[in-house]
């Protein structure tokens, strides 16, 4: 099999993966502190035992000043997981979703103010573009809370996605898998005084949803993606991220019959154009001067997985 055929099709999976987070998370039946506590658990032991096996750990790369990037980056994670899993809570899957897309213009934006990078003409009008596609795709009329809340939710977990990548790209010449691993064990400490012990106690069959979120989302996924990334040009990885929206929107409407209404339809391939747009647009620009890129660094298209 050829590497970039092996790397599609690894990619296609890990999105596909990513589409169905939202059914583990509201089948576990816990809360979101909860949820994202015990996904960084189980996800670092699967992290932690496949880094092991494949000796990562061995001349590991990392500095103090990368391993405090890596720990802060952790922290942006684990609440942008918390503000996700809330507004799938507050509005739905799809929804919530869709405007957690909207990541790559928040970089664009933490880019311009911490880099003083100038913002080309072209990518404020695919700014504009998106964010008439979040108008539509909201569906937020006045005085709807809940759903308002819903999409502060999403918009919070994207800006905080965004801080993650934009803090991860100061890190080079560590493999992106242990990069992962110190930030899903940052989460566990993290998260313990927001985890209610007692809550969890009875969840029954919602233990192994959660288990399935730390092995499957975070072990998994991972591990398939960091591979793909290094089979396949930027463009593909680009393209191939929408499978994860695709997804999950199929996969609510096929398992708790939520839809987007014709208006909000019409927001989706604005977001998804706008963002394919930008996400282009830096992949191409050559690296800041400042970063040290080893091939183990994790791939700039890599703004997608939850």
């Amino acid at each position: 099999m050829r590497n970039e055929t092996r790397g599609t099709l690894e990619l296609t999976l890990a999105m596909v993966l990513s589409g169905t987070l939202g059914v583990f998370v509201v089948e576990s039946g816990a809360s979101p502190f909860e949820v994202v506590f015990f996904r960084c658990l189980f996800g670092a032991v699967a992290l932690g035992l496949y880094s092991l096996a494949r000796g990562y750990f061995t001349g590991h790369g990392f500095t103090a000043r990368s391993f405090g990037l890596a720990l802060l980056g952790g922290v942006f994670i684990v609440f942008n997981w918390v503000f996700l899993f809330e507004a799938y809570a507050a509005s739905s899957i799809s929804l919530a979703t869709v405007v957690y897309h909207t990541q790559p213009f928040f970089l664009v934006l933490l880019s311009s103010f911490f880099l003083r990078e100038r913002i080309p003409a072209g990518k404020v009008g695919w700014l504009a573009v998106a964010f008439v596609g979040l108008i539509l795709v909201s569906g937020v009329r006045p005085g709807d809370t809940a759903s308002l809340k819903g999409l502060g939710y999403a918009l919070a977990a994207a800006v905080l996605y965004a801080l993650a990548t934009f803090v991860t790209k100061r890190i080079g010449g560590v493999r992106p898998h242990l990069i992962a691993l110190v930030q899903v064990v940052a989460g566990v400490p993290l998260l313990l005084p927001f985890a209610d012990f007692g809550a969890v106690a009875g969840l029954g069959g919602g233990w192994g949803w959660l288990v399935g979120l730390g092995i499957v989302h975070t072990g998994l996924m991972y591990v398939l993606m960091y591979a793909a990334y290094a089979k396949l040009p930027t463009a593909k990885i680009a393209v191939l991220a929408f499978t994860y929206p695709a997804v999950a929107m199929v996969v609510d409407w096929a398992v708790y019959g939520h839809h987007i209404g014709l208006v909000q339809a019409l927001g989706v391939p604005l977001i998804v154009l706008a963002s394919l747009k930008v996400t282009l647009a830096r992949a191409a620009a050559p690296a800041p001067r400042t970063v040290a890129r080893g091939p183990e660094a994790a791939s700039p298209a890599a703004t997608r997985a939850a």
